[in-house]
């Protein structure tokens, strides 16, 4: 993987050029492609100057009267649709800089939420008693900052939520400062009764075949998946695949073995979007954190559509390998995502 970096100002200048340009790493292969919308007319379909020597040519009889006709102009040529990159990588500003940053090089929030969108954001909201700062939760700026896109991008409903330990959701959602900043930016925070988790079948699942999963996880348009990278002392670490387990009825169950029933989970749950909130990680003593120098702040964020990438890139964080994680090795087995960071197509930005 040779990924493409970019400074502040090439995004700045990249994102305000009309219609702008797309920046992507391509195996190797580092290259700046416009967009369709800005392809020029080639030389050889422009009309030339006339010369005095020049006089029109008439058309022939057999043109005139509907015989042969003339040979046609070929069509403009227009350039090629460049597919978004694979992961977005985005590092050295605010939380809310990082989001619109990361969201606009993988293809902008449009591609993710249509007009009249209902959306629904999972953040990792964990416990009653940590504030952000601890890096045990999601940060709520990351999270405002995504409910202000979906709107900005048509939704018609933003709702945000997570089963917490100890169901003690609303203390929760105060602590964590998520509330605060999802109200803020006009959306709503949802309590996830227990009568509306419903049996869903993981068709890949290989020892768990079903959960219990949130109804409305299932039934909104949008579900965009927003962990806080963290240590974790049973799992290694929690990320986006892990971060699921916050829709589910019985948490337990996948403490009997992480790996495998992580990954059954991912097969049950495809969320549209997988947010990596590394702005403030906790590196040791997860999931809740004994002490605030745990943690170490970072100011980064990575967006993709596949979780088992992001959650492969993201073990870098941590001094480890994608091969260190069982259930990033089982979900790639399952074929649920890519754990090759090494040929992912990657767009880094630095805001520095």
């Amino acid at each position: 993987m040779t990924a493409k970096k970019i400074t502040r100002r090439d995004f700045l200048r990249l994102t305000t050029a009309g219609a702008g340009a797309a920046v992507l790493t391509a195996c190797g292969a580092d290259r700046l492609v416009e967009t369709a919308t800005q392809s020029p007319t080639p030389k050889a379909t422009q009309t030339p100057v006339p010369t005095a020597t020049d006089t029109p040519i008439p058309p022939t009889a057999e043109s005139a009267t509907g015989g042969e006709t003339a040979p046609t102009t070929e069509p403009t040529a227009t350039a090629t649709e460049v597919p978004p990159p694979d992961l977005v990588v985005v590092r050295n500003g605010e939380p809310e800089e990082l989001v619109r940053a990361a969201l606009e090089a993988i293809g902008g929030m449009e591609r993710f939420v249509f007009k009249g969108a209902d959306v629904i954001i999972k953040p990792n909201i964990c416990v009653d008693f940590r504030g952000y700062e601890w890096g045990a939760t999601t940060n709520p700026w990351v999270v405002g900052a995504l409910v202000k896109l979906a709107f900005e991008a048509g939704a018609s409903r933003v709702r945000v939520m997570d089963q917490t330990w100890k169901r003690n959701m609303t203390k929760s959602y105060q602590k964590s400062g998520i509330q605060e900043q999802v109200e803020a930016a006009g959306g709503e925070m949802e309590w996830m009764p227990l009568e509306k988790f419903i049996t869903t079948p993981a068709p890949l699942g290989v020892e768990m075949t079903s959960f219990d999963i949130y109804e409305e996880i299932l039934k909104t348009d949008v579900l965009i998946n927003v962990p806080v990278a963290k240590h974790h002392m049973n799992a290694k670490l929690t990320l986006s695949m892990k971060n699921l387990m916050g829709v589910i009825g019985d948490r337990p169950v996948i403490h009997k073995n992480f790996g495998q029933r992580i990954a059954d989970l991912a097969s049950a749950i495809t969320p549209t979007l997988n947010v990596m909130d590394a702005v403030r990680v906790m590196k040791k003593n997860g999931p809740m954190g004994f002490f605030k120098r745990d943690t170490h702040k970072m100011d980064m964020l990575m967006v993709s559509t596949d979780m088992v990438a992001l959650d492969a890139y993201t073990t870098r964080l941590f001094d480890m390998q994608p091969e260190d994680l069982d259930y990033v090795v089982r979900a790639a087995e399952m074929g649920l995502g890519r754990m090759d960071v090494e040929n992912l197509q990657i767009v880094e930005i630095d805001l520095a």
